[in-house]
């Protein structure tokens, strides 16, 4: 018995590598581990990075990549990200300042470059979402910032995958939407830190999108400890 529950034990550990080059990593807040993830094409994803900084992407432990950004979308970038990426992308082809039939080539170019699903943002139009799911394959992000919008007709539509982002209403606007809908996939916003991640959890979405520090902070914190060191080492001698 005892041999039993001491190999039961073992068998949850989890071995991990890390090189020396590669140990400064952006690590993404543990909880998000406690999140059932969505299986996308056989993969389970939990944790989705939001980024389109190559350099991130490249140097974190997210399950997969949210690429959007706030301008045009653009075939050369989506061609760039997903190049650089070494984890599933879906990236974004606008709905807000882009809209109509571009929305769908966009879409339909992402997947044929090897995008894993595509984001659409708040506004598109549900005949915009129509035309996408009858153009593509791969799934379809839709963003909601409301507990009020018409989810139904979303759903309807063609949406694959619901993404709460509400700032710090987002448990809650999750938590409506999974009282109609119980087991419709949601992706959404976690927070800062573990326990408003765990909120979000609780309130039902199956994964989490985090969003980094920005670079430029990161390296500015590097920087800080190099001066730091030069000026300790001064003052000992």
């Amino acid at each position: 018995m005892e041999n039993s529950v001491e190999n039961k034990n073992l068998s949850k550990k989890v071995p991990q590598i890390k090189g020396t080059l590669r140990s400064h990593i952006i690590e993404l807040p543990s909880a998000i581990r406690d999140a059932s993830g969505i299986v996308i094409f056989g993969k389970r994803l939990k944790s989705f990075v939001f980024t389109t900084d190559v350099a991130v992407m490249r140097n974190t432990n997210a399950d997969a990549v949210i690429a959007v950004y706030p301008f045009t979308p653009q075939p050369i970038i989506t061609e760039a990200l997903l190049l650089a990426a070494d984890v599933p992308v879906f990236c974004g082809v606008g709905g807000g300042i882009t809209t109509g039939k571009r929305v769908t080539n966009l879409a339909l170019d992402a997947e044929f470059k090897g995008a894993m699903g595509v984001v659409v943002n708040n506004p598109t139009p549900n005949e915009v979402i129509r035309k996408v799911r009858e153009t593509i394959d791969i799934p379809i992000i839709v963003t909601v910032v409301s507990e009020f919008e018409d989810i139904e007709a979303r759903i309807n539509a063609g949406a694959t995958i619901l993404n709460v982002s509400g700032a710090k209403r987002t448990a809650y606007i999750v938590s409506k939407i999974r009282e109609s809908y119980p087991e419709f996939p949601i992706i959404a916003t976690g927070g800062p830190n573990n326990e408003t991640i765990r909120e979000t959890i609780k309130a039902g979405a199956n994964a989490i999108t985090y969003t980094p520090p920005i670079v430029a902070d990161i390296l500015n914190e590097i920087m800080v400890g190099y001066r730091t060191n030069y000026e300790t080492e001064n003052e000992e001698k």
